[in-house]
């Protein structure tokens, strides 16, 4: 039988919450960190010195869920806050926000690992060109909201 839209769908929700959760539980005994707060990290190390609201559009976040966690990370010692140009605040990994970042990256990959690694180079490329597509779909941000 061929698979619905709503069957696909269900199936690419169902692995993101396995991760969700998988990622979440490891990362809290592992890292003594959330997913959020391992992704607010992962995208730091990619974009030093992002906005407030480029890094609430990265993880999915609004801006004002956004500033509550940064300013929790700026409290742990992860983040610290440089003023930008004109009223912008930029944020940056400290040392430690580094090394956690490290030290998640490991847990995460190992999470991905016990499933998207099952799959042969192949079945990867062919399933991040296809949901990359179908992403395209939705807007800009990736987020139904944007369409």
């Amino acid at each position: 039988m061929k698979p619905s839209l709503q069957d696909v769908g269900l199936a690419v929700k169902q692995l993101q919450w396995s991760h969700h959760r998988t990622a979440n539980r490891r990362l809290r005994t592992g890292a003594g960190l959330s997913l959020v707060q391992w992704d607010v990290l992962r995208h730091l190390h990619r974009e030093p010195d992002a906005s407030l609201h480029d890094l609430a559009t990265a993880t999915f976040q609004t801006d004002q869920s956004m500033g509550e966690l940064a300013k929790r990370m700026v409290d742990r010692g992860l983040v610290i806050r440089a003023a930008g140009p004109g009223r912008a605040v930029r944020h940056r990994l400290t040392d430690e926000g580094e090394a956690a970042y490290r030290t998640g990256s490991g847990i995460v990959d190992g999470v991905l690992a016990d499933s998207i690694g099952i799959l042969t180079v192949s079945e990867r490329t062919s399933l991040h060109a296809m949901l990359t597509k179908a992403a395209s779909g939705l807007g800009e941000s990736g987020r139904p909201e944007d369409v």
